[in-house]
C-alpha cells in the first residue's frame, strides 16, 4: 500500500492529530491496521470496533492492541455483542469517527447523544444513503465526509474492487464455473457495474435489475438485459445484490428459482436478500454443506445462500486487494486531516477534488505512470469564455 504509507510517512512528520480522539467502525483487516497505522503516526488516539464479525480477521485485531489501541472485535460475535463494541469504542469520548455503514453513527445519535462529536468520515454507499436521509430530515449532529462519494473511491474501490472480490467470494464459497452460467446482479451502481464487467469477462451471461431509469437504460445500453427480479428470479443461476436496499430477493422470487440456485449478497447490509423469509418458506435447511454455504430447499428445489447473506467478499473471500484498499484508505486519511482543521455545520460533505487528484497522481506515481500537463495557452482557453474556433 505504496500510497498510504507515504500518507502516514507525512503524517508522522506533521502530527495532524495530536490530542485527538478517533472512533472507528472498520472491516478489521491488514488493510484497515495500514490506515489505522497512519492515523496513528500522526498522533491520533484511536478504539476500533468492528463493522461485520464475519470479516473480522482476530490476528489483525490481537495486532493492534500491541499498538497502542483499543480494539474491540472478535470474529463470529453476535448482534448484541457487536453493538456493545461500537458503545465501547465511544467510550472513549471521540473527536473524529470513522464509520463503515453508518451503524455508529446511529448510536451516536439515539443512544450516546450526549458525546460531542467534531465530525466524521462515512466509506460505504449504503452509509451515506443513512446519513444523507438524516441531513435531509434534520437530524444529522454533525459534519460527516462521504468518502465513498470520491471518483478515486468509486472507480477503484467500487467498480474493480467490489466487481473482483465479489466473483471471488462466490467461486471460493462454491467452486462454481461461471462460464455459460446466468448471473443476475441486482442494482446498477458503481458496484453493480464492476460486478457484471467482471461476471461478462469470465464468460457469463448477465441480467441486471434495477429501479433507477437512468442506470437501467446505461445497463441496456451497455449490452445487458435488464429484467424485474420477478422475471430474473426464473433465468438466474447465480444471483449478487449490491444495492443498499432491503429485500431486493424476496419470497417470491425464491418460490421461482431454479434448483442449485446460488444468492448472495455483495451490499453492506445483510438485508438485501430476505433470509428470514427463505428461512419461513423452507422445507429444510443444512447449514454449512461447504465453507460460508448454507442450503434451504424450498418447494422441493435447492437454494444455496452464500455468507449468511453477510457482505459475501469479505466474508467468503479477503475482501478487496491491498492495491485498492490503498486508494480508498488514502482518501479516508487525507479527508480526516482535512476535517481536523474545518470548522464545519452539520450535514454530508463531499471529499475535496484537491484530496481526490492528489490520492491519483500519489497512485500514478507509485505505478510509475505519466501523464501530460495543461500548457499556459490550454488553462487560459479552458478559463476564457471569449476564445471560441
Amino acid at each position: 500500500m505504496p500510497v498510504l504509507t507515504a500518507i502516514g510517512e507525512r503524517f508522522a512528520a506533521e502530527r495532524p492529530f495530536d490530542g485527538l480522539r478517533i472512533a472507528a467502525c472498520l472491516h478489521v483487516t491488514a488493510e484497515t491496521a495500514v490506515l489505522l497505522g497512519a492515523l496513528r503516526a500522526g498522533g491520533a488516539q484511536i478504539a476500533l470496533a468492528a463493522s461485520n464479525p464475519l470479516s473480522t480477521q482476530d490476528d489483525v485485531a490481537a495486532a493492534l492492541r500491541g499498538y497502542d489501541m483499543a480494539v474491540h472485535a472478535r470474529a463470529g460475535v453476535d448482534r448484541e455483542t457487536y453493538y456493545r463494541h461500537i458503545h465501547h469504542a465511544l467510550d472513549i469520548e471521540p473527536d473524529i469517527v470513522l464509520d463503515d455503514g453508518c451503524d455508529l453513527v446511529n448510536i451516536l445519535h439515539t443512544e450516546r447523544a450526549e458525546l460531542a462529536v467534531k465530525g466524521g468520515c462515512e466509506e460505504t454507499t449504503t452509509g451515506i444513503i443513512r446519513l444523507r436521509q438524516m441531513a435531509a430530515e434534520g437530524a444529522l449532529r454533525f459534519p460527516m465526509v462521504a468518502v465513498n462519494d470520491t471518483r478515486t473511491k468509486r472507480m477503484f474501490d467500487n467498480r474493480y474492487g467490489t466487481g473482483q472480490s465479489t466473483l471471488d467470494g462466490i467461486m471460493r464459497a462454491t467452486n462454481t464455473l461461471l462460464a455459460g452460467r446466468t448471473v443476475v446482479v441486482a442494482g446498477f451502481g458503481y458496484c453493480g457495474r464492476g460486478v457484471a464487467e467482471r461476471a461478462k469477462g469470465l464468460g457469463a451471461r448477465v441480467v441486471v435489475t434495477e429501479v433507477d431509469p437512468v442506470k437501467a437504460l446505461d445497463a441496456a445500453l451497455q449490452g445487458y438485459a435488464v429484467l424485474p427480479m420477478a422475471e430474473a428470479a426464473e433465468r438466474g443461476d447465480v444471483f449478487v445484490t449490491v444495492t443498499g436496499n432491503r429485500d431486493v430477493i424476496r419470497a417470491e422470487h425464491f418460490a421461482a428459482m431454479k434448483d442449485g440456485a446460488i444468492l448472495a449478497n455483495a451490499g453492506h447490509f445483510d438485508v438485501e436478500i430476505d433470509v428470514r423469509g427463505l428461512e419461513s418458506l423452507a422445507e429444510s435447511v443444512s447449514f454449512g454443506i461447504r465453507g460460508n454455504v448454507d442450503e434451504y430447499v424450498v418447494g422441493g428445489k435447492r437454494l444455496l445462500l452464500l455468507a449468511e447473506g453477510r457482505v459475501v467478499n469479505l466474508t467468503a473471500a479477503e475482501g478487496h486487494p491491498a492495491a485498492v484498499m490503498d486508494i480508498a484508505f488514502s482518501a479516508q486519511a487525507l479527508s480526516v486531516a482535512w476535517l481536523a482543521g474545518q470548522s464545519l455545520g452539520p450535514g454530508v460533505y463531499d471529499v475535496p477534488e484537491a484530496i481526490d487528484a492528489e490520492v491519483a497522481r500519489l497512485k500514478l506515481a507509485a505505478e510509475g505512470i505519466a501523464i501530460d500537463a495543461l500548457t499556459h495557452e490550454q488553462v487560459e482557453y479552458l478559463h476564457s469564455w471569449t476564445l471560441g474556433s
